[in-house]
């Protein structure tokens, strides 16, 4: 394998935590950081000198009294758990809280910057005011399959099929498995509308 068709090649996780113990590359991180790892190989760099980005915290967890604002994201214990649900269901007052993927992406920078100042509150700061963090992180383009499926969903052509989600499986196929851009085009219906036309809610 080259870069070249690495890049042009749709890998699931598992595929690419594959990939990096045959390369003999660090298999902890997220999809981005994996395809990171992947592409410093294959552009010549050595096993030995690609790390992780990031670190594995075990410090003692910590429980929802111990957390504050002033609570450290990383090295503190801090992590995404029943007891951190516990203190944002009190923070904004709601009995079922859940982490979303802002959160997630906010600590997850702090630990590859290995930025030790962010805080708790500075978390919740970033929460509020920034509305475009999940859309411009290196992450979230590895979601191609999630997002795929939503643009085909939202999509008018979507409407005129029964079974939407057998559909949207064959085009990614094709679109996973090609060298083009990974995203719903409505060209694809017409490209293998011999494959999908029987799922069609009336006859074209």
């Amino acid at each position: 394998m080259n870069l070249k068709d690495f890049n042009q090649t749709y890998f699931y996780k598992t595929n690419l935590i594959k990939l990096c113990k045959n390369f003999n590359l660090p298999t902890y991180g997220t999809k981005a950081e994996l395809n990171d790892y992947i592409r410093l190989y294959l552009s010549g760099i050595d096993a030995t000198q690609i790390h992780v980005n990031r670190k594995k915290h075990y410090d003692n967890k910590l429980l929802a009294s111990d957390i504050s604002l002033d609570t450290k994201l990383i090295n503190s214990g801090f992590s995404f758990n029943k007891e951190a649900r516990k203190f944002f269901g009190n923070y904004y007052n709601i009995d079922h809280f859940s982490f979303t993927k802002k959160m997630a992406i906010i600590k997850r920078e702090a630990e590859s910057n290995n930025d030790v100042n962010i805080t708790v509150g500075d978390l919740i700061n970033k929460i509020g005011s920034n509305n475009q963090i999940v859309n411009t992180t290196v992450e979230e383009s590895t979601y191609q399959w999630n997002n795929f499926v939503s643009d085909f969903l939202t999509s008018n052509e979507s409407n005129e099929f029964n079974d939407k989600l057998k559909v949207a499986s064959i085009l990614w196929k094709h679109v996973r498995d090609s060298s083009n851009e990974k995203i719903y085009t409505s060209n694809l219906i017409n490209d293998y509308f011999s494959e999908i036309n029987k799922y069609l809610k009336k006859a074209r």
